[in-house]
């Protein structure tokens, strides 16, 4: 069978939303689209927008260009060991505000640990 590119597309959205262990219901809300839509656009009957891809990158870190390609491009999940993966599988359901307040307080402690080393 030959799957066509929206077809190809839509594979990949929901491996990556699986990868990530979400629903389809558990995206569209997050997102802000309907679940049918979120269904749709990973069965390739509707093409998915730039905005919505976008939403899908910044808020859930998903391989955005792989949807599209097909190529990975995120670090292999060996990159991380145990605890780097799962505190980014956190960060990334964590309001956004919340996700700020935490990239302040990381850069204080680096900005801490550059002073301390000097």
């Amino acid at each position: 069978m030959i799957l066509h590119l929206s077809e190809e597309i839509g594979s990949r959205l929901q491996e990556e939303r699986k990868r990530f262990g979400m629903t389809q219901g558990e995206i569209a809300e997050a997102i802000g689209v309907v679940k049918r839509t979120q269904a749709n656009y990973e069965a390739g009957t509707s093409d998915a927008p730039a905005s919505y891809l976008s939403k899908l990158a910044v808020q859930f870190g998903f391989d955005v260009p792989y949807i599209l390609t097909g190529v990975r491009t995120n670090l292999s999940e060996s990159a991380l060991n145990e605890i780097e993966d799962s505190l980014i599988k956190q960060y990334r359901i964590i309001p956004e505000d919340d996700q700020k307040a935490i990239r302040r307080f990381l850069r204080a402690m680096v900005d801490d640990v550059v002073k301390s080393s000097r």
